[in-house]
C-alpha cells in the first residue's frame, strides 16, 4: 500500500502516525510539508478527500478566517497554520489527530 503523510518531524503525533504506516507496511511517501508546501489547489484535493471543509484542516492556533477560500490561502500562504499530519492513501484522507486514525486509510 502506498501512503503519502504530510509530515513535521518535530511533531509527536506525526511521528506517530508515520510510524503506524510504517508499522502497517506502508510505503510511505514523506513529504515535510514546512519545507515543501502543498499548493492551494493540492490542499483543496486534501480536504475533499478527507470531506473536510479546508478551515478544519487549519491549527487550532493559526488566525481565523471567514471562509474556506480564506483559509486554503492562508495554508497555501503559511504552511505552518496547516493542522498535521495529514495522511493520504487510495483510501481517502485524513488529519491523523490522534495519530491512530491513519488506521481508517490500511
Amino acid at each position: 500500500m502506498n501512503a503519502t503523510i504530510l509530515h513535521n518531524p518535530r511533531c509527536s503525533k506525526s511521528r506517530a502516525a508515520l510510524a503506524l504506516l510504517t508499522e502497517a507496511g506502508a510505503d510511505v511517501r514523506i513529504v515535510d510539508y514546512l519545507k515543501r508546501p502543498p499548493s492551494r489547489d493540492e490542499l483543496a484535493r486534501l480536504c475533499a478527500r478527507a470531506g473536510i471543509a479546508p478551515r478544519a484542516a487549519l491549527r487550532p492556533d493559526a488566525p481565523k478566517v471567514d471562509s474556506d477560500d480564506a483559509a486554503l490561502d492562508l495554508m497555501a500562504r503559511d504552511p505552518a497554520t496547516i493542522e498535521r499530519p495529514f495522511v493520504e492513501t487510495k483510501k481517502g484522507a485524513v488529519i491523523a489527530r490522534p495519530p491512530e486514525r491513519v488506521r481508517d486509510l490500511l
